[in-house]
């Protein structure tokens, strides 16, 4: 049943844990109370220089779900029941050759049967601590084990052990322009799409997401006038007051930490192209305008409004076009700045990226007919671009003779690129990191539709434990 391949699942990670940190303190025996009669542990055969030894889980009789969890904390009984590996299927029947080898003399193993103090009262920082590094998908299907695996999003200590994990690969939160009032997410480890329930939103209401920061979504609606703040995975939702200045046109959108983790607070920054911003504190709860735009920055701003702003650190990045080049602003010191960087020669859909505080460039290079994605790094010392990759050879004879526009989502060293013309549509994901291209699977509408045309979207660190 899928309960118990869960469990297995679990299991399969406390054993790595064990083995890594060693066993728990022996305890006084499990209590003759305890379902323990459904399970069987034997000691599995390891390498003379394992000093740890490796359990498994044994086939679980049929059992409500609520009692899985008491049988995780539980001691082992001796049983009948056979053992498996973890994360291994139930092994198939063996033939008659085989049965009659394990009968020879010294060929069968010797199988010790598991203390049973070592699984009884399993101590709680430790399971916890288990379940904090499993992946995101597989933690919210293990939720509907039982109550107690349900609560562990509001602990506390279960939020410090998820604060110490170092973040994964980031999610993409994408709309498209066939289904402008649904959102899907993308999960580039598993490479598979999830379709959130956003239930907050204003029914008919088409809200786009816009920035992100900490495993924080913020929405804007479609006529910029509200601004919603929520976590996709846990559905943690606010809407932003009214902000003091009433400004209806197109406007830019970044979002920052206060520290390490939205338990700190955030803020948020709106620019608009006549140089009129606002910054949002959520500890205060309300928007100020810090001061105005100063006279060394050309207004109006030709702001590129395909290109999201990006993060390093405190400070925000713009990307602007005429002149061409970046606008700064850090949420600590409320210093504006402007640098003028000419973009790479016969490039087009221009998208700002970052990795580990280095600002990146994807475009679109394009020469007669033929086009390829290229992506660039900003040279700190001669503030220029300087091309650094760029897709296949083999895919970018895909776009020969078409005309090619793209969407750039991304951020922390992770792009999702939607290409699109009237002939195709490509979605594709880039790893600054290790330089992987890999192609991303359709992903079907409520209504069976594949999507594939992304209109906008944010990336984000997906988190169990952040709130708006």
């Amino acid at each position: 049943m899928e309960g118990l391949a869960m469990l297995r699942q679990v299991i399969g990670q406390l054993q790595e844990h064990l083995q890594l940190y060693g066993s728990p303190p022996l305890l006084p025996p499990a209590p003759p109370s305890s379902p323990l009669h459904l399970l069987h542990f034997h000691q599995l055969p390891h390498p003379p220089d394992d000093h740890h030894p490796r359990w498994c889980l044994a086939n679980v009789d049929d059992t409500s779900a609520d009692d899985y969890y008491s049988l995780v904390m539980a001691a082992g009984k001796s049983g009948s029941c056979k053992m498996l590996e973890p994360f291994k299927p139930p092994p198939s029947k063996k033939s008659r050759k085989e049965r009659n080898r394990e009968k020879l003399p010294g060929s069968t193993p010797t199988l010790e049967v598991m203390e049973q103090e070592i699984w009884k009262e399993f101590p709680e920082d430790l399971f916890e601590a288990v379940i904090a590094r499993l992946p995101i998908a597989t933690f919210f299907r293990f939720r509907s084990v039982c109550r107690k695996w349900n609560s562990l999003l509001d602990s506390q200590s279960f939020s410090q052990h998820c604060a110490e994990i170092p973040p994964a690969n980031p999610w993409f939160y994408t709309i498209t322009h066939e289904n402008m009032n649904f959102g899907a997410m993308y999960d580039p480890s598993t490479r598979k799409w999830h379709q959130p329930t956003i239930s907050f939103l204003p029914s008919k209401m088409i809200a786009l997401p816009v920035a992100s920061a900490g495993g924080l979504v913020c929405f804007l609606d479609i006529g910029h006038r509200n601004f919603y703040v929520c976590n996709p995975l846990t559905q943690s939702f606010k809407e932003l007051p009214a902000r003091s200045v009433k400004v209806w046109s197109r406007v830019a959108v970044g979002m920052t930490l206060n520290g390490n983790s939205t338990s700190g607070g955030y803020k948020i920054l709106w620019v608009g192209c006549d140089g009129e911003y606002e910054v949002y504190d959520s500890v205060k709860n309300s928007w100020s305008r810090p001061g105005s735009m100063p006279s060394n920055i050309k207004l109006p701003l030709s702001l590129n409004f395909r290109s999201q702003a990006v993060s390093v650190g405190s400070t925000l990045y713009f990307m602007r076009s005429d002149p061409e080049g970046i606008v700064s602003y850090n949420m600590v010191t409320g210093v504006w700045k402007q640098f003028i960087i000419p973009g790479p020669l016969q490039l087009s859909d221009l998208t700002l990226a970052e990795y580990e505080g280095r600002i990146m460039l994807v475009g679109l290079l394009t020469k007669n007919a033929a086009t390829c994605v290229c992506i660039w790094e900003l040279q700190k010392m001669t503030l220029l671009w300087k091309e650094v990759d760029r897709m296949p050879n083999i895919w970018c004879l895909e776009f020969y003779g078409k005309h090619i526009r793209m969407t750039c989502l991304g951020n922390k060293g992770m792009l999702m690129l939607s290409l699109r013309s009237r002939q195709m549509n490509r979605l594709v994901t880039y790893n600054v990191i290790s330089r992987e291209w890999l192609k991303v699977p359709g992903c079907f509408v409520p209504r069976g539709r594949k999507r594939q045309w992304i209109a906008c979207g944010t990336a984000f660190y997906p988190c169990l434990t952040a709130t708006a």
